[in-house]
């Protein structure tokens, strides 16, 4: 059986590696610890998050989903597809969980009133972030994170 192992405990087995007797400071710089591949491959830790929609106009995607990745799971309707979004987002050039920039000139369009949070934690970052649909940088923002977002018309 293969066990998970979160960042915090690979943290805590580098620093009761680094106390063993007979290290002392002296001895160089502490060898780096060798984290699981699924953990470097995803940026250094787990994916879980709670995305809550509301006013999209579809019944289907209004409410509250879980969504866990490595492997994909929980109670978003479209979890593989979600996470697999997710994965392509480091090489990206924007954060998408970031608010728009109150310098960014956008677009005066008005996209619904379609309104979601995300929070939890995104490879092993902390995420609380608030989407809308209120102008064409918030759109944007929020087309860029479909499927984790529903497609909203």
């Amino acid at each position: 059986m293969l066990r998970r192992l979160t960042l915090t405990t690979v943290v805590s087995l580098a620093v009761l590696s680094a106390a063993a007797p007979g290290a002392a400071a002296s001895d160089g710089p502490l060898p780096r610890p060798l984290l699981p591949l699924h953990l470097l491959q995803s940026g250094g830790g787990p994916t879980h998050l709670t995305v809550v929609v509301s006013g999209s106009g579809d019944p289907a995607a209004d409410g509250s989903y879980e969504l866990e990745c490595e492997p994909a799971g929980g109670s978003h309707p479209v979890a593989q597809q979600a996470c697999e979004r997710l994965a392509q987002l480091p090489g990206e050039s924007t954060d998408p969980f970031s608010p728009v920039s109150r310098d960014a000139m956008c677009t005066q369009q008005f996209g619904g009133p379609a309104t979601a949070r995300i929070t939890g934690s995104w490879r092993g970052r902390s995420i609380d972030a608030a989407f809308d649909r209120a102008n064409g940088c918030e759109i944007g923002r929020w087309n860029s994170l479909r499927p984790v977002l529903p497609n909203v018309r």
